[in-house]
């Protein structure tokens, strides 16, 4: 069987000995008259037009004949809101999923089954492709205060995880350097600290009206927005906004470097509860999605006790609005968190007990191994972009892992899913992020979807190989890894 370049790796690809369907000037994509799937026609169309350079329209009917793409929902697939059926063959396409979200994951497969042929035609092979994930969390986080990324940017990188399928964007909104969301209760906190980005250069923040307009365009895609406000620690942007956060009365010194582990909040100052509980407020109120993050990372200079305190003062502040905790892996140790706290463990040098034990109180494990997915590491030892404190991280350092046995003693049901990051300080542009990210976060993707029969290194680089084409055509700059058979 040819290769199939879908990434990542389907539960079911079966091969039809039937006519490959090809995209013409007359084809249609066909809904049923529901609102609700209309949305996804719409990408469906756009997808298509973009790959053939012209309009492809969108008809609600029951219209079954060649040369149509029909879209409706179905309840014959593998369990899970996000299982999605394509089949091609007899010059149609049909797509199915469980929900408008499944469905988003059927286009996206469409669209890497394209084939361009040599005489500019377009087709796509006749073939049965049936799927759903392995874990319902598969994100990335995106540092967006070291160095702050505009909505424009935004929409790119969110077309990117939707084309492999990543359906959280987890975003860093806060720390040292930058406070990078407008909050109704405290405005001194974009107005002050939100100009600059590390070494002086330029800065900003989202208005309300930009997070409304980054949560429907997620939403849309099949993308479900994580906010985070870092918190006891990371904080010299919001104690140089407000003194009375500082013992002093005094505001911090704005702080444009990358060093770590030296600001923090102060249990003891009564400004510091009613902050936490103005922003977690507000950011839970703007934020439809299930998930508020807290941090609770690097807080080097604070006794246990009172970074306990605080924490569990930011999850009340969270749970108070009906959302679920998440933290990094430091809030593991604190004590009377809330059941099913999502727990993000990164720093793989530290000792897993306190993890494991987390997970046996109940929390849930979000698997962000540096030395894997942090995807703001150097390739190899001089590469121009990215830090090195994990090591280097190539293509095949990214897939060549398993969730389940990543934790010693860690149950593997405790495995919420797998969340690559991409910390800012030396990435200041679009061309940075996309040279960081790809081809790595296809390799992160499909260790969070596919099952790990499903996968194996031959293979995926097999199918990978087609995917440089498609990068170089949306003028990505991406890492022409030796690892891949480009």
């Amino acid at each position: 069987m040819p290769v199939v370049p879908v990434v990542p790796a389907p539960l079911v690809v079966e091969e039809l000995a039937q006519a490959p369907f090809l995209v013409t000037p007359t084809t249609t994509v066909v809904v049923d008259a529901d609102a609700e799937l209309l949305p996804n026609a719409v990408l469906t169309a756009d997808l298509l037009g973009r790959v053939t350079g012209h309009a492809v329209e969108v008809r609600y009917a029951e219209l079954d004949a060649p040369g149509v793409v029909r879209m409706r929902l179905a309840d014959d697939l593998p369990d899970g809101d996000e299982a999605y059926r394509v089949v091609v063959g007899s010059g149609r396409v049909l797509l199915e999923g469980r929900t408008p979200q499944a469905l988003v994951r059927a286009v996206v497969t469409l669209r890497q089954l394209v084939v361009e042929l040599p005489d500019g035609g377009i087709e796509v092979p006749a073939v049965r492709v049936e799927d759903a994930p392995r874990y319902g969390w598969r994100g990335l986080s995106l540092d967006v205060a070291r160095h702050f990324v505009p909505v424009a940017d935004l929409k790119v990188l969110l077309g990117m995880m939707t084309h492999y399928k990543l359906n959280v964007l987890h975003l860093h909104l806060t720390d040292d350097q930058a406070w990078r969301i407008d909050l109704p209760s405290r405005p001194e906190l974009v107005r002050r600290s939100s100009s600059w980005s590390v070494g002086g250069d330029p800065g900003g923040h989202y208005t309300r009206a930009d997070w409304d307009d980054v949560l429907a365009y997620a939403e849309a895609r099949g993308v479900r927005v994580v906010p985070e406000i870092d918190v006891p620690g990371h904080v010299n942007a919001a104690l140089h906004a407000y003194g009375e956060l500082t013992p002093s009365g005094e505001p911090a010194e704005e702080y444009l470097g990358i060093d770590v582990g030296f600001s923090r909040l102060h249990d003891d100052l009564p400004a510091t509860h009613a902050f936490l509980a103005d922003v977690f407020g507000d950011l839970a109120q703007m934020t439809p999605g299930e998930h508020v993050h807290i941090g609770g990372d690097e807080v080097l200079t604070m006794d246990h006790d009172e970074y306990g305190r605080l924490v569990r003062a930011a999850a009340a502040a969270v749970t108070a609005h009906g959302k679920t905790v998440v933290g990094w892996q430091e809030v593991a140790g604190v004590e009377g968190l809330p059941p099913g706290t999502v727990v993000q463990y990164w720093d793989t040098r530290e000792d897993p007990a306190p993890f494991v034990e987390a997970a046996r109180r109940g929390a849930r494990i979000l698997l962000s191994p540096g030395s894997r997915v942090y995807l703001d590491m150097k390739y190899h030892p001089g590469y121009p972009l990215g830090l090195e404190w994990a090591g280097h991280v190539e293509l095949l350092d990214a897939y060549d892992w398993e969730p389940a046995t990543l934790v010693e003693g860690l149950p593997p049901e405790a495995v919420e899913g797998v969340e690559a990051a991409v910390w800012t300080e030396t990435l200041r542009s679009l061309d940075d992020l996309t040279t960081m990210l790809l081809p790595r976060l296809a390799a992160v993707a499909e260790v969070a979807w596919s099952a790990p029969e499903r996968r194996g290194t031959e293979g995926f680089l097999d199918r990978l190989s087609a995917h440089g084409r498609h990068w170089d055509q949306l003028g990505f700059r991406w890492h022409r890894s030796p690892q891949g058979r480009w």
